[in-house]
């Protein structure tokens, strides 16, 4: 095989799904047969409206799983056949961040997808940096390929719920009910939380949430979220609040709703030049609030994150919505556009 098919992004609304030379295995690396790659949100913006971060022509998809097809005479510790998944944001290993364990934030990110080319596609390389960070997780044979597809977004909700210091009996209001925020909230749930009070002003995605068995489902725009918190905590509030909603409203009054010494956490950034919020700085000082933000994940999380999906408990079935072929990728972004999925998987 010389050619494979490969989801190419060319720039802004260009984005083909075409024959690529088969990507070189060299003596560092790992090449993997493709059998499942999601389409996360970024690469739907992307599309929409670029990224400074890619230099077309580039494969996309960093959210895959596949089966080591070829080994370099250099790499030990994998066999193939091997399942695996990816921390797809590799890290330098040498900066700040990377010493103290927050590969995350890496101050040299060389992410899957933007920086080398990515998993929608036949077969991708893992690149020798990949391998010497430790980048690349094994996944039991047991683990559908479009479910251990799902590891990394799994993974940045393990990182949120982290963060958060989520445990048994917290009561956890999730702000946004699109994908993340769905997953947010199922993972919050597997950190031991007793309620969660899932948020969305659509309609279409409060309905959708509704198969998921949360305690409780309000919609902002017709209900009163803060006092419905206050009324099933006690008059106390969330022990958490995360927001997976990227619009400043639902982050600003996230302050509003959490108890003393309660964590709220931004999982969803906003716009660059649109960013700044309008926040009442008291409850934060008198109630000893925790605010902290959620960004990517490490390697750790998503070996969490695969535990958890191999676990059966994280329902990745229904996460997992939508089932494609690459060359259908016109489809997947149609999907994410009109609300209708919440994660679609790319099979070649």
């Amino acid at each position: 095989m010389t050619t494979i098919k490969a989801v190419v992004y060319h720039g802004p609304l260009d984005v083909r799904c075409e024959s690529v030379p088969m990507p070189v295995c060299g003596a560092d690396e790992i090449r993997v047969q493709v059998d499942a790659c999601a389409v996360c949100g970024s690469d739907w913006k992307a599309y929409k409206s670029g990224n400074p971060r890619m230099r077309p022509p580039i494969t996309m998809g960093h959210e895959f799983s596949g089966l080591i097809e070829s080994i370099g005479a250099g790499v030990h510790g994998h066999a193939l056949g091997e399942r695996v998944v990816m921390a797809t944001s590799v890290s330098c290993g040498e900066c700040l961040y990377c010493r103290r364990g927050w590969r995350n934030l890496c101050t040299d990110l060389r992410p899957m997808g933007f920086y080398y080319n990515g998993g929608m596609a036949e077969f991708v390389t893992i690149p020798a940096r990949a391998l010497e960070q430790g980048h690349v997780v094994k996944v039991p044979a047991t683990v559908k390929a479009i479910h251990a597809a799902l590891s990394e977004p799994v993974s940045c909700c393990v990182n949120a719920a982290e963060n958060c210091g989520i445990v048994q009996g917290d009561v956890v209001a999730v702000l946004g009910a699109g994908p993340m925020g769905i997953l947010n909230a199922c993972v919050a749930r597997e950190f031991g939380a007793s309620k969660i009070i899932l948020s969305e002003v659509n309609p279409a995605r409060l309905k959708q949430a509704g198969m998921f068995g949360f305690e409780r489902l309000v919609n902002p725009a017709t209900e009163d979220l803060t006092k419905i918190i206050m009324n099933e905590t006690g008059g106390y509030g969330a022990d958490v609040v995360i927001v997976s909603a990227p619009a400043a409203q639902p982050q600003e009054q996230a302050m509003t709703m959490v108890r003393k010494r309660g964590t709220v956490c931004l999982f969803a950034s906003l716009p660059a030049g649109n960013s700044m919020l309008n926040v009442d700085s008291r409850p934060m000082h008198y109630g000893e609030l925790r605010v902290v933000g959620t960004s990517d994940s490490t390697a750790s999380h998503v070996q969490r994150a695969v535990e958890l999906i191999a676990g059966g408990s994280l329902p990745v079935e229904k996460i997992a919505s939508h089932v494609l072929r690459l060359d259908d990728i016109q489809q997947a972004f149609a999907l994410m556009e009109s609300g209708e999925a919440l994660r679609v998987v790319l099979t070649p």
